[in-house]
């Protein structure tokens, strides 16, 4: 045999709780920041708005966290706030307050390369929304 397989820990995953869809979409955005950098050295600067949509629950958080990911891998900004103004049926549309990354001020904990598909779980339960999801570290 030419090859063994190896099975590497190169995920980590989150469970996400909210009372209702807005605070559980919010609450995933910042549980990914949170993972990545140290949050409270954050600090809320300039607002983006953003807007996602989705082919249903778990694929919208997919795209949600993804849109969310690329503002740290694309533009070396953190995400401190996050508001979610409307979300529909598989859409949603949100305002973020973001900082510049400055290596002298902010502490980075994981690298996050992707959001993952795997195990990705959005689930109505009798005590609010909660949610799995798995990134690739």
């Amino acid at each position: 045999m030419t090859y063994r397989r190896m099975d590497p820990t190169a995920d980590c995953g989150i469970q996400v709780f909210g009372k209702d869809l807005k605070a559980l979409f919010e609450n995933a955005g910042l549980a990914l920041f949170d993972l990545i950098a140290d949050i409270s050295l954050v600090k809320s600067g300039c607002e983006y708005p953003i807007q996602v949509s989705g082919s249903d629950w778990p694929d919208l958080m997919v795209n949600w966290l993804r849109e969310l990911l690329y503002f740290w891998t694309g533009k070396d900004l953190l995400v401190k706030e996050i508001e979610v103004t409307e979300i529909l049926e598989f859409q949603l549309s949100a305002r973020i307050r973001v900082d510049t990354f400055n290596a002298a001020q902010h502490r980075l904990n994981h690298e996050i390369k992707a959001v993952t598909y795997h195990r990705i779980q959005v689930t109505d339960t009798p005590t609010g929304w909660e949610a799995v999801v798995v990134f690739d570290v």
